[in-house]
């Protein structure tokens, strides 16, 4: 309850008093006050700030403002959302100058990769711990996307949304070269080699693209041969990212690049959409997102989708998306109520409809999920692995996208690079 209305209360409490008091004295009957009808207070309204980064001409940030607030003011008539839309790196700088300036809002949605830096501040509610309700709502939510938040045992965020990547092939390039599309990372590295070369105009064709060499590119090809960036508790490198696992697989990007066979990662390489559409690049990796740019900029152009292709460990792919966290300045109650109304059934459907992947549970089995455009990821994001959620993430990433680039373009020594690896990693865990 707010200081304001514990005064009023307060002051409506000995006022009645009070009056009871000086009827009693004047050896009046004080009047039945049970039977009366009483005036109702106007009730007071509370401001929810939520920050956010859906782009402010989105569908998304137009189906927030126009149809979930207004559902969710009207469903909770004490209660007024005031959302504020951030530019993706705004948002988490506009944080962090906040936290230190105690101006910081009640709610907000953030990377996935915020919410361990984030929690390390001590500016997040861990929400098991302080919501009574938590269980029931976090039993509707999916798991995989849910340990984006999870640290040390508490759950700092919920799940909003979620993302993925599987595997884009060009279909009459395939059938040319008499293939089945790729099922296994055999397959995958075998028909890049028989794509690649120069097409009918003597260009030179690729047949995998990576747009860049960051955590995001190359770990469902580590995950999926079984190896890894750390231990399972995130807290050790070495014997990981060092592996025989994790060697074997960068040493296969290593040599398709050097065929050849891997490209679009350096400075000046045809972005991925246009290669794609244009048949420049025959096989790439990528999220939802790619199947409206393709629909916008490539419309006749065919092609098919498929999951991660299998290796020894399995089709693994990286897990993406958003979760919704409570800083520890909130109004908790109704921080709380907007949290649980945004990844409700309701929610999830009407953010789905602009191509968000939902996480509650219900509503991916719905008919309008199971049909939508992003419907070919939904196996994907129930397999996908989370980046390791630890505060120096960001750092790790830069460190692993330096080495991959080393090995890759430069052509230095895989199991020395990573072995190096392996200490800086280390060192920055125990941060």
């Amino acid at each position: 309850m707010k200081k304001s209305t514990i005064k009023k209360t307060l002051a409506l409490f000995l006022t009645g008093a009070m009056t009871l008091a000086a009827f009693t004295a004047c050896g009046e009957k004080a009047p039945d006050v049970s039977s009366t009808p009483q005036k109702s207070k106007k009730e007071e309204i509370t401001t929810i700030n939520f920050w956010h980064h859906y782009s402010a001409q989105s569908a998304e940030n137009e189906t927030l403002t126009k149809v979930l607030i207004p559902k969710f003011e009207e469903e909770n008539p004490g209660y007024k959302v005031n959302a504020v839309s951030h530019e993706w790196a705004d948002l988490h700088d506009k944080i962090m100058i906040s936290a230190s300036s105690d101006t910081l809002p009640d709610v907000a949605r953030l990377d996935i990769a915020w919410v361990p830096e984030f929690q390390k501040m001590d500016i997040l509610v861990p929400l098991n711990k302080e919501m009574s309700d938590y269980d029931a709502t976090a039993k509707d939510l999916l798991p995989s996307a849910m340990s984006t938040a999870s640290i040390k045992g508490d759950q700092y965020a919920l799940a909003l949304n979620t993302n993925t990547k599987i595997l884009f092939y060009n279909e009459e390039a395939l059938k040319e070269v008499n293939l089945e599309v790729p099922k296994t990372m055999d397959e995958l590295f075998a028909a890049a080699k028989a794509l690649s070369g120069k097409n009918k105009n003597g260009q030179q064709v690729w047949g995998l693209n990576e747009p860049a060499l960051s955590s995001w590119n190359v770990l469902p090809y580590i995950w999926s041969n079984g190896g890894t960036i750390t231990n399972e508790d995130y807290t050790k490198a070495q014997g990981f990212v060092n592996s025989k696992e994790t060697v074997a697989a960068v040493q296969k990007l290593v040599d398709l690049y050097k065929n050849g066979e891997l490209g679009g990662f350096n400075s000046g390489d045809i972005p991925m959409t246009d290669g794609f559409g244009t048949g420049r690049y025959m096989m790439l990796l990528e999220g939802p997102w790619k199947t409206a740019e393709l629909a916008g900029a490539y419309p006749d152009f065919k092609y098919g989708t498929a999951g991660v292709p299998v290796g020894s460990a399995g089709g693994i792919s990286v897990l993406g998306g958003e979760d919704i966290a409570m800083f520890k300045s909130a109004n908790k109650e109704g921080a709380w109520k907007f949290i649980q109304f945004m990844t409700s059934d309701y929610a999830q459907k009407e953010m789905a409809k602009c191509g968000q992947i939902p996480v509650n549970t219900k509503t991916l089995e719905s008919k309008e999920v199971k049909e939508s455009a992003f419907a070919p990821f939904l196996e994907a994001i129930t397999t996908a692995k989370t980046r390791p959620p630890v505060a120096s993430w960001a750092k790790i990433d830069n460190e692993l996208t330096t080495a991959m680039t080393d090995m890759i373009i430069n052509s230095a020594d895989v199991q020395k690079t990573l072995d190096q690896l392996a200490t800086k990693i280390d060192t920055l865990l125990a941060e």
